[in-house]
């Protein structure tokens, strides 16, 4: 009797799981990221402590000098008088879990406070030692004496000294004391739970003869219960009631209403596609269950809420009520998650690869124990409520346990795994390797248990059988989901991608980008619901979700680094808004001032990197800032970085200096025509690592900062884009020169291009081998256009010698050989008949006719 009275205590949060937990899984989100982080297990203590528990005052300190003492010791005082009453109701016998567990959690918050504040006071030790070091030691005998000012303030910083440290000892024995009182209320929880669970009880046959007369008894009076209610309610509570069920199923409809108007489009699923996408199925399974589920879920609370709020449920009704909603809950989503999951009627939406008759059979085997794990809360809210003896209980377990266990060995051996052949309306096969005998092991476990003895044990395994396997199937759909939308291309052929592609005209890179982010978010999604209604059926109370989410946001330890991944998001987020804005000011200064001042490119692209350098750097000190991290810590991280930039590191800092050089000393700007080694062309862009030239060919050639700096660079628009052109002519021996000279001149002084001022003229340069060379040199206020003038000057030239008759003469040379060089190359000729005789046959063989040749 003791143990069920204890045990039905002990499960008081399976009550939470099936009804009130609905109510927290639609804002459990909010809870998690959000109150715990904003007030959570860190709020005042006039939240977290019992009623009869006064709150403690404001323990934020103003100052760390004097006044910081005094709230130091106004903290303590209170915390002591908290840690005693904390105490008290820890040690209670009849303390039950969740009563434990906020009283950790207030531990939790004590010790945060505390030790906020021994931090405070070690900083100011730390600020006094630093003064102390800077006024320096006493002066010794003998040597002339300080002023008066400076031994006044040694001793008033010596004697706050000592007090912040007499303070901080006492509040480091607290924070001990506070948080060995968190620790005893952690084992005393743990020993709860297992005693809980490891209770055995004796079974015997005078317990279930007990149990049944005790359940005639009990039927009875649930009817009578049940009646007197009805009747009370229709007969002095009948508007209350109507109002109630009117309210509720308004919002049930409007919450469904809502949910098909929002998703409407996804929750539809074509029938007539034999083969419909991996995507839409997944999709039409998670909103379908969704929105569904939640209808009902706002059904059943407000129904419960307006029932309480218009007075309209009676104390040993209620209870009863909640378990019947809990347990209407529960089997209504399991119905749901198995047809998103097995779709029994339609084969091409099913998830999993099962026949038709292997798909309906494991339908209902779940549904089946989803009812009987729901009657079993039930039935024991009903004993509760009725004060029925503790026989009846533990008969209705064990039957139901029994029960469940036999559906689970029934389950291992059905064959529903679809064929190879793919056809679901051909017979199954058995289940994959080594599932089958998990399945009979619980099956065995559970009826073991409860055949045992450990009712409690195998109570809880039942429940969990369901529940988490309810919760981990629909995070396994919610993964699935984002795994089939993050793929490649998925995204585009999703509602919303191609719903984007026509309102935005969006491609298929950003198309995938955002899937991917999707995706992310799908995943992100089903573990911030999962995992936390996988603790709560767990046994895990809400205040333990909020301490351990509070931690994870505020205070994660790495040795003696406190890490906030809130600041860190508050820092990440506070350097995005200085990233944006300093793109921002970037663009306004270079449109509406430097373009409307007409600057030069060059100045406009050095005064908006100057901008963005100098944005980005005050981005990062800011964010840096927000994200909580001390800036004079980073002083170590400098100087062990100073090693590796002497080393390893010294080009990348050389390049960066030399590149903050050219852009404050400008020796060429944007637009510039440079020449470095046997690099000519455009400079494109100059960052703080390299400059980009871009030659005539539009070869992009990336030179580092330092070479430009260290080596010589020519610039033929340093100051301005004046250029000296030349245009050689040839002409022959035959011309008058001084005729070509003013031919030329004339020809030049006719090229709008060509500046006045300096005056063009011809230059007589040389006698040539073959020619008279001359060199006509002008200047163009634009040096690119020299190719295009020198090309219609040189079109001109010939133009106009052709005109006069005067020659261009090519190049030629006249070789004169003589000498025995001369006697080697050329044959010398017969003077002798003899010698001629002698050559003859070599140079003309005669042939005699054959005598019967015929003539030709």
């Amino acid at each position: 009797m003791e143990y069920f009275q204890y045990s039905a205590h002990r499960f008081d949060w399976l009550e939470k799981v099936l009804l009130k937990s609905v109510a927290r899984s639609l804002v459990l989100f909010v809870v998690v990221a959000f109150w715990s982080i904003a007030g959570g297990p860190g709020a005042s203590l006039a939240q977290q402590t019992a009623p009869n528990a006064a709150p403690v005052a404001n323990t934020q300190p103003d100052t760390v000098e004097a006044s910081g003492l005094q709230k130091t010791q106004a903290l303590l005082t209170e915390v002591r008088k908290q840690l005693d009453r904390m105490q008290a109701n820890a040690n209670a016998s009849n303390a039950e879990d969740f009563q434990l567990a906020e009283l950790k959690a207030q531990a939790d918050d004590l010790a945060g406070q505390v030790d906020k504040s021994i931090a405070e006071l070690r900083q100011r030790v730390e600020q006094i030692q630093a003064r102390l070091k800077e006024i320096g030691e006493p002066p010794a005998q003998g040597q002339p004496p300080e002023a008066t000012v400076v031994t006044e303030e040694r001793k008033k910083l010596q004697s706050e000294k000592a007090a912040i440290t007499a303070s901080v000892t006492e509040a480091s024995q607290v924070s001990t004391a506070v948080k060995t009182l968190s620790n005893n209320i952690t084992e005393k929880r743990r020993r709860l739970f297992s005693d809980t669970l490891l209770k055995h009880t004796e079974l015997s046959p005078a317990v279930f003869a007990d149990a049944g007369q005790a359940f005639l008894d009990e039927v009875e009076a649930f009817r009578i219960t049940i009646a007197g209610w009805a009747k009370f309610a229709w007969k002095f509570k009948k508007l209350s009631l109507l109002a109630a069920l009117i309210l509720s199923v308004g919002s049930g409809l409007l919450f469904l209403a809502g949910g098909h108007r929002l998703f409407g489009r996804l929750m539809k699923r074509n029938l007539a596609d034999e083969n419909p996408l991996y995507t839409a199925r997944l999709s039409y399974a998670f909103w379908s269950m969704i929105v569904e589920t939640l209808s009902l879920t706002a059904f059943l609370i407000t129904t419960f809420f307006f029932l309480l709020s218009f007075n309209v449920l009676r104390p040993d009704v209620t209870p009863i009520v909640g378990a019947i909603f809990g347990f209407i809950w529960l089997v209504y989503f399991v119905e749901k998650l198995t047809e998103a999951l097995l779709s029994p009627r339609y084969p091409a939406w099913r998830l999993m690869r099962l026949s038709n008759s292997g798909a309906k059979e494991l339908r209902w085997f779940v549904l089946s124990l989803a009812v009987l794990n729901g009657l079993d809360f039930v039935l024991g809210r009903i004993s509760e409520s009725l004060n029925s003896p503790v026989s009846i209980t533990i008969v209705k377990s064990l039957t139901l346990a029994v029960l469940q266990g036999s559906i689970l060995i029934a389950i291992s051996f059905l064959k529903p795994v679809m064929n190879d052949n793919k056809d679901p309306e051909a017979p199954g096969r058995h289940w994959p390797r080594f599932f089958p005998s998990l399945l009979r092991v619980m099956g065995i476990a559970l009826i073991f248990a409860v055949m045992t003895g450990y009712v409690g044990l195998a109570r809880f395994f039942s429940t969990q059988i369901v529940l988490t396997g309810a919760v981990i199937v629909t995070m396994y759909i919610g993964i699935l989901s984002g795994k089939s939308v993050g793929k490649q291309g998925a995204f585009a052929k999703t509602v919303a991608g191609r719903f984007l592609v026509e309102r935005h005209k969006l491609g298929e890179v950003t198309l995938d980008q955002i899937g991917l982010a999707a995706g992310l978010g799908i995943y992100a999604v089903a573990f911030i619901f999962g995992v936390p209604l996988i603790l709560l059926t767990w046994g895990f109370q809400i205040q333990d979700i909020q301490s351990a989410a509070y931690r994870l946001f505020t205070q994660i330890s790495i040795g003696n680094i406190n890490i906030s991944l809130v600041g860190i998001l508050v820092g990440v987020l506070f350097f995005l808004a200085g990233y944006v804005v300093t793109r921002w000011t970037q663009g306004w200064i270079d449109r509406n001032v430097m373009a409307r001042s007409q600057v030069d490119p060059g100045v406009r692209n050095s005064v908006k990197t100057g901008i963005g350098y100098l944005g980005v750097g005050f981005a990062v000190v800011v964010g840096v800032s927000a994200a909580g991290i001390n800036l004079s810590s980073l002083a170590l991280v400098a100087s062990a970085l100073s090693v590796g930039i002497g080393f390893g590191l010294q080009n990348i800092v050389s390049n960066f200096v030399s590149g903050l050089i050219l852009l404050v000393e400008r020796p060429f700007k944007v637009g510039d025509h440079v020449v470095t080694g046997a690099t000519e062309g455009i400079v494109k862009r100059i960052s703080v690592r390299a400059t980009e030239i871009e030659t005539f060919r539009k070869q992009s050639i990336i030179v580092p900062n330092s070479d430009l700096i260290n080596a010589a660079v020519g610039n033929w628009t340093h100051r301005n884009r004046i250029q000296r052109s030349e245009v050689q002519v040839s002409v022959s021996y035959d011309s008058d020169p001084q005729r070509v000279m003013d031919l030329l001149l004339d020809i030049i002084n006719q090229v709008p291009q060509v500046l006045r001022n300096p005056e063009p003229h011809v230059e007589f340069l040389r006698f040539g081998g073959s020619s008279l060379d001359f060199e006509m040199r002008f200047h163009l206020a634009d040096m690119s256009d020299g190719m295009t003038v020198r090309n219609n000057v040189r079109i001109e030239i010939l133009k106009r010698f052709r005109e006069e008759g005067i020659e261009i003469p090519y190049p030629h040379q006249d070789v004169n050989i003589s000498g025995p060089i001369r006697a080697m190359l050329v044959p010398r000729e017969p003077e002798t008949p003899k010698e001629r005789a002698a050559e003859a046959p070599a140079s003309a063989p005669k042939t005699e006719p054959k005598p019967d040749a015929k003539p030709a």
